[in-house]
């Protein structure tokens, strides 16, 4: 049956007639792509629902579940068209940006670092493994280092010919199934596991060696472990754990470490155990920031330099990206679109590839420009504090000199050619029409981008620690804390990098700190840009 004809001369197609049966986000494909994705999403989440339950991270497991239930709403309901577009982009800024802000600030208020970085119960765990001492006259196991997955596990026979398998995570239990023994009644084999041979051993020994094995659910009874894969001895911890005093009293010498209330165990005399845990130190870090000794003098240096940095780097970059705009911006200038190109090439580079490149040339022994260039000369373009810096400020100024070139030609071009006429019937020189008229207007436009490029040097990451790494060091502090380094590297030093180790709480106090900097500058700065808006 053909369509009928509409007034306006359409064509309706015949009744029963199916339309996108088989397109559109409603029909069969549509419908069957939704509910691929929807699974992979669902399955997903109840994978990492299951490995939060088995965490017991409570917390997060339900805002997972809430997440996912969320989705699964919008998608498969026909009246949430906006929700569906929103969703994704909602998810990203929540899990890269929202929980990242609250989770650094809830770090900044712990003593989360190294032998800071987990619970009471995991660091007493892990002060009891690193406490083990072999116990004298040890009866001798016969051992075989079984395989399970990524996991080494041992099979050890005890003199009584008694078979038991255990691991680091399952203590050491009897063995039921049959087992594959040698000539001398040894276990060698079981089945389900691989059993490592000669040459695995020998590839593997430093994970043989690290094996600890539980003879029960509690390490005071002890623990096995071997050196050559083929012989086990029980090992117990010279450090007693009392749980109802909560102490750890040393065997040897009768040494008492009590809790101290800082996440450590600590004895009379001020001796700490090595690992401790986690806890709320409230504003302990900010303080720390201004009252630490080896941090408050470098603190302040880096502060100031990374104030110098960041304004010298927006005014060189648009001096010059100013200047080269005005010349390239003739009418009569023959090939500018070459040179145009030519400007904005080092702006087509990763920033973090030139800052090694840069640091290879600059290098003082053998660096292109001090042994081609300069002949041979013996400029410590990265090893002295003030050329470390100068150097600095050189190479983000090539780096950052064609952005401010092709956003000073934008505006350039679009300012009105007659005001500029008429200042020069009114006989303004050219300096004059620049200062009087030019710039005033360039500034109305430009001046949020200044603002925004001022924000982006103050964290400036990759010309910094690719060029120098922050240095050179300064002495008298145990921090890895530089004459070149801003805010940024110092906190990712901090964070990451050596001298006094990882101290994740610091390096987010002073990643909040840099926050409320940039914050007041902006709010400040975009403020006083309000003057300007005058002009017009």
């Amino acid at each position: 049956m053909r369509g009928e004809s509409t007034p306006n001369g359409a064509v309706r197609p015949a009744a029963g007639a199916p339309r996108g049966a088989s397109r559109g986000p409603d029909g069969l494909i549509g419908i069957l792509t939704k509910i691929v994705l929807l699974g992979l999403v669902d399955a997903a989440a109840a994978y990492g629902l299951f490995q939060l339950a088995v965490s017991e991270e409570w917390a997060v497991f339900a805002i997972s579940l809430l997440v996912t239930l969320a989705i699964n709403w919008i998608y498969l309901g026909k009246k949430n068209l906006p929700a569906k577009y929103l969703a994704p982009g909602l998810i990203f800024l929540l899990v890269f940006q929202v929980f990242v802000m609250f989770y650094s600030t809830y770090i900044a208020f712990t003593n989360y670092g190294d032998g800071h970085n987990s619970t009471k119960e995991d660091a007493v765990h892990a002060i009891q493994l690193s406490a083990l001492e072999r116990v004298p006259d040890s009866p001798q196991y016969a051992a075989t280092v079984v395989e399970d997955g990524d996991e080494l596990l041992l099979l050890v026979t005890d003199p009584t010919g008694q078979v038991s398998l255990g691991g680091p995570e399952q203590p050491l239990e009897p063995v039921e199934e049959p087992v594959e023994r040698d000539a001398t009644g040894k276990a060698v084999a079981i089945e389900g596991y691989e059993t490592l041979q000669f040459a695995d051993l020998l590839n593997r020994q430093a994970d043989v060696a690290e094996l600890v094995v539980p003879l029960s659910d509690d390490l005071e009874d002890g623990t096995l472990r071997t050196q050559d894969g083929s012989t086990a001895y029980v090992f117990k911890p010279r450090l007693t754990y009392d749980a109802e005093a909560d102490t750890f009293t040393n065997t040897s010498t009768g040494v008492v470490y009590s809790d101290s209330g800082e996440g450590t165990f600590r004895s009379a005399d001020g001796q700490e155990l090595g690992v401790g845990w986690k806890i709320h130190v409230g504003l302990e870090n900010f303080e720390r920031a201004f009252t630490d000794a080896d941090l408050r003098g470098p603190l302040l240096q880096v502060v100031l330099w990374t104030f110098a940095f960041a304004f010298l780097s927006v005014l060189t970059t648009f001096a010059l990206g100013l200047f080269l705009a005005i010349a390239f911006n003739r009418a009569d200038l023959r090939g500018k679109r070459i040179y145009r190109v030519l400007m904005i090439l080092p702006y087509a580079f990763p920033a973090f590839l030139s800052g090694l490149v840069w640091s290879g040339l600059l290098n003082p022994q053998f660096g292109f420009i001090n042994n081609a260039l300069l002949g041979g000369a013996d400029i410590a373009w990265l090893t002295d504090p003030w050329m470390a810096k100068f150097s600095v400020l050189l190479v983000n100024l090539w780096l950052g000199y064609p952005y401010m070139f092709l956003v000073c030609t934008g505006a350039l071009q679009s300012l009105p050619p007659d005001v500029e006429e008429a200042a020069r019937m009114d006989g303004a020189g050219a300096w004059r029409i620049f200062t009087a008229i030019k710039l005033p207007l360039l500034l109305v436009s430009l001046a949020p981008l200044l603002i925004s490029s001022f924000a982006f040097n103050f964290n400036n990451f990759n010309v910094i620690y690719m060029l120098t790494g922050g240095g050179p060091r300064f002495g008298g502090t145990t921090f890895d804390i530089g004459a070149t380094d801003i805010l940024i590297t110092m906190v990712y030093k901090v964070a990451f990098g050596t001298g006094t180790g990882r101290d994740y709480g610091l390096a987010s106090a002073l990643a909040i700190i840099i926050f409320i900097v940039v914050a007041v500058v902006s709010t400040i700065s975009f403020r006083r840009t309000k003057a300007l808006e005058e002009i017009n």
